[in-house]
């Protein structure tokens, strides 16, 4: 099964974009990303904005980023399911120490690197 890991990015005061937390999945060709301005919760529609893909190793990697581009921290990670896929929507069953439920990742058709991010818990659980 693929893997996810959701990451805290604490970034320098000088950097063009503010703590947020990226949502990285594994795919054939790297690590889908999204960097999203607050963690999935149940109830919210989070802000996203698509990245490139970035490498693996961040699957597993916690610590300062060169460039002093900031540090990064685990958030959650985990396995998942893509139950479903296109170009503007993404479905995704979550199995994390932290989350257990859905992803729904849309992409605004006017703005095709904005997306939004919504969870929803499965048994309660989130």
């Amino acid at each position: 099964m693929p893997r996810f890991v959701i990451l805290r990015h604490d970034t320098p005061s000088q950097a063009d974009r503010p703590t947020h937390w990226d949502l990285m999945l594994e795919q054939e060709e790297g690590l889908a990303t999204w960097a999203l301005t607050a963690p999935p919760a149940p109830g919210l529609t989070i802000a996203a904005t698509r990245l490139a893909a970035h490498r693996a190793q961040y699957l597993d990697f916690e610590g300062p980023l060169s460039g002093d581009r900031g540090t990064v921290t685990q958030w959650d990670a985990g396995s998942f399911d893509l139950a479903a896929q296109s170009a503007a929507v993404w479905q995704v069953r979550l199995a994390g120490r932290v989350l257990q439920g859905e992803l729904l990742l849309e992409a605004d058709p006017h703005a095709p690197q904005r997306w939004t991010v919504r969870f929803s818990p499965v048994g309660g659980r989130v």
